[in-house]
């Protein structure tokens, strides 16, 4: 889920800017300003991906009731139907009766 540049990992370049940004004091407080505004960035990506989180936490979740309530309608529908193929079943058999009775 991670966006954008790893934390730990700098170019060369970067280990070099800094290096040449140590050597004053406005040049730090730049150095300073730019990690501040990196930090920001990464807290607001961060703060994206919490409610990201939540709002996907909150849809499986959602999605997990749904799911629960099909398999207790499917059951209810299951048991529902063997009942009425008892019932035609028990209706067929007493027909099948009758009718081996007045043939003779």
């Amino acid at each position: 889920m991670c966006c954008g540049r790893q934390g730990g990992s700098l170019s060369p370049r970067d280990l070099t800017h800094r290096s040449r940004n140590r050597r004053s004091p406005d040049d730090s407080e730049s150095v300073i300003e730019d990690l501040r505004g990196r930090l920001a960035e990464t807290e607001a990506r961060l703060e994206r991906a919490r409610a990201r989180e939540a709002e996907l936490s909150r849809r499986l979740e959602e999605m997990r009731r749904f799911v629960s309530v099909m398999e207790i309608l499917e059951s209810y529908l299951k048991r529902r139907f063997h009942e009425q193929q008892e019932r035609v079943s028990c209706l067929f058999s007493s027909l099948a009766a009758r009718m081996k009775g007045l043939k003779r």
